[in-house]
């Protein structure tokens, strides 16, 4: 099994060593395309002998569809910038790799990623175990969604690793409610393009549920404080999200007259 490592960048200067020396011996060519970093990301991509491509940024689905694209192995290992390959799951990766009854039935694999926040890995909650498709045969595979949350479609079934995938998504809980309002903006604005709604009260009720499901269903509060504090922000973001939703569709209505 030979495997491409495909990787979109901005800034990553401080996360991409990182998950490159955690791949580094395992795959067989590095991609990374950026779009217009000024940090050290091009000098570090360049360490590790990664094909560097600038390209303007189109959106998440867009630039994720183009790195793969560029794939000359018959695999893919498709990862962020600030993931990382646990050592359990590098050794799962490297057995497959070294496998030579790869059957030809096996089209993907699905990992669990587990969340580096505040100091504490977080295995409680939403955010885990998160399952996603990150190793995938060529041209099996390819990237579905709006400007924000995309996510891998597989032509068929992936089959489970345990080994999970190490995320050093926030750099705290600033970071994490900047994020959290980017994601909403852009969540609100792929929504109002498709033409979707949002009634008076949405977004609560939504906000509600999520909370509840993160903090109590899914045992978030084995986390502690820190299980308290990502429910809490992410039932804001649910809010905020139906918010802007509901401010856009009241500003389209009155530009074209319609109102309701």
């Amino acid at each position: 099994m030979k495997i491409s490592l495909c990787i979109i960048t901005l800034n990553e200067q401080d996360n991409l060593r990182r998950c490159l020396e955690s791949a580094n011996g395992l795959v067989d060519e590095t991609i990374v395309v950026d779009s217009g970093s000024t940090d050290g990301t091009e000098l570090i991509a360049k360490e590790f002998d990664a094909t560097w491509i600038q390209r303007s940024w189109p959106g998440f689905v867009q630039q994720k569809n183009f790195a793969i694209s560029q794939a000359s192995h018959d695999w893919i290992l498709c990862l962020d910038a600030d993931e990382a390959l646990s050592a359990e799951l590098r050794s799962e990766l490297l057995k497959l790799k070294n496998d030579d009854a790869e059957s030809d039935q096996v089209h993907g694999y699905s990992v669990p990623r587990c969340v580096y926040y505040e100091g504490r890995w977080i295995r409680h909650g939403d955010w885990y175990p998160d399952r996603l498709v990150r190793l995938f045969r060529n041209g099996r595979g390819k990237y579905q969604g709006g400007k924000v949350h995309e996510r891998l479609e597989l032509d068929g079934e992936p089959v489970i690793l345990n080994g999970e995938l190490e995320h050093y998504s926030f750099k705290d809980k600033a970071d994490h409610r900047q994020r959290s309002r980017k994601y909403a903006q852009l969540w609100a604005e792929t929504k109002f393009e498709s033409g979707e709604t949002a009634w008076l009260g949405k977004g609560f009720l939504h906000g509600i549920h999520r909370f509840v499901r993160g903090f109590l269903l899914r045992g978030g509060f084995m986390d502690g404080r820190l299980g308290l504090q990502i429910a809490w922000l992410s039932a804001q973001e649910v809010v905020m999200k139906y918010g802007l939703l509901r401010e856009m569709n009241n500003s389209g209505r009155d530009r074209t007259g319609v109102h309701g």
